[in-house]
């Protein structure tokens, strides 16, 4: 653990200082990267020691790490990762929890949970990590941060470890919407251009019946605020309209997302793991219970019903439309609170019942530090259709900004 003179986050790695390639339209800003991502000349932990020394340094950085670099961003650290990132909570057994700067009680959130840590206590502007169930808009979500995640595979992931590739994607974390949007163009080789305006807003009302009362509230207080600044009227909407059949948002996750998450990580890093037979956490050790244990053919099934729920959910977006939800259903966990069974599965189901619309869907979705409840932040979020991702840009700015 660094100093904390030099490492207010509590979740750097490394501290770096890996200058820009070139001026570009990221001049002047800071940035980490989430230690599941390669940076030439550093080894990759994968949140796991047993990994990182099992495995030589990479010889080149990811590609989404040059892109920044080549835009004129400067590298300043290599931050903390749940172990092989299969977390939301980002309370790491071997590297310590990083620091929650607006509730220092609670958890930040994972898997990214160095990067938003790292972001929150000023140590960067943005940070470059990953989000496959939730692990970008998780942690923005319970630390009050921007962060996108953005449509599957728009993104190269070149150099990021391998987790699950029919969900992984890359993103960032940043500290105010103008960073994210400035990080997340690049990122997508995208110019600024001219964008419509949402024309029809909707609210996903499964998903505000699985949150919390208080976080609901919320959720009303800033809808009505973002109808003023549009003059577009918010709309409900159920999943089963959106699907267009008698539908469960939590078949999302129990009944689909969940299933081809444990079926690809038992063929990545499952299949190292039961070579090489590293310490493994005690948390993760919990969760890894269920993958060995895992029917990868009786789920075949619900594999394809992610592939439908893909094509129902985005028949429904037109190119002027917007979705919009809680990021999670409630506020951060206290520290040390999910050490039971019940408390992680009261924290994982619901939450995951949320993430897992944007995880099947394929779709880009941008959490906003919009709410506020009992002084910790939670997050709103909004989605629009696969490959929409610089008309959400477009959209989020004119809606919140």
């Amino acid at each position: 653990m660094l100093n904390p003179a030099i490492d207010p986050s509590e979740g750097l790695i490394e501290q770096l200082d890996l200058a820009p390639l070139r001026k570009g339209p990221l001049d002047g800003l800071r940035f980490t990267v989430k230690d599941n991502i390669d940076l030439a000349g550093y080894k990759t932990s994968y949140g796991s020691p047993a990994w990182r020394d099992a495995h030589p340094a990479p010889v080149h950085n990811a590609l989404c790490v040059d892109q920044v670099l080549a835009a004129g961003a400067r590298c300043v650290g290599k931050v903390v990762a749940d172990e092989f990132t299969y977390s939301l909570d980002g309370e790491s057994f071997y590297f310590g929890t990083p620091r929650n700067a607006k509730a220092p009680d609670r958890v930040p959130g994972g898997s990214s949970s160095g990067s938003a840590a790292s972001v929150a206590n000023g140590l960067a502007d943005f940070s470059l990590c990953t989000d496959s169930g939730g692990s970008i808009r998780v942690p923005a979500s319970l630390c009050g941060l921007w962060g996108m995640r953005p449509s599957l595979h728009r993104i190269s992931e070149a150099g990021v470890l391998p987790f699950q590739p029919s969900v992984s994607t890359v993103g960032a974390l940043a500290d105010r919407f103008d960073v994210l949007d400035a990080a997340m163009r690049v990122l997508l080789n995208s110019s600024v251009s001219p964008m419509p305006s949402p024309k029809r807003i909707f609210v996903l009302q499964d998903a505000l019946e699985v949150a919390d009362s208080a976080v609901r509230d919320k959720v009303g207080d800033a809808l009505d605020r973002i109808a003023g600044n549009t003059g577009v009227a918010v709309e409900p909407v159920r999943f089963s309209e959106i699907v267009g059949e008698e539908c469960e948002l939590k078949v999302c996750n129990l009944n689909g997302l969940r299933d081809l998450q444990t079926a690809e990580f038992q063929s990545t890093v499952g299949n190292w793991i039961e070579a090489c037979k590293p310490e493994l956490g005690f948390t993760f050790s919990m969760a890894y219970g269920n993958v060995q244990r895992f029917d990868r053919i009786a789920a075949l099934d619900n594999m394809a019903r992610c592939e439908r729920l893909f094509r129902q959910i985005n028949a429904f977006f037109a190119p002027d439309t917007v979705v919009c939800f809680p990021t999670t259903p409630k506020i951060a966990p206290r520290k040390g609170s999910l050490n039971t069974l019940e408390a992680v599965m009261d924290f994982y189901d619901p939450t995951m019942t949320l993430t897992a619309f944007s995880g099947v869907a394929r779709l880009p979705e941008i959490s906003t530090p919009l709410m506020t409840v009992d002084d910790c932040p939670v997050g709103l979020s909004f989605v629009a259709g696969h490959y929409q991702d610089e008309f959400l840009l477009s959209s989020v700015r004119e809606m919140t900004c």
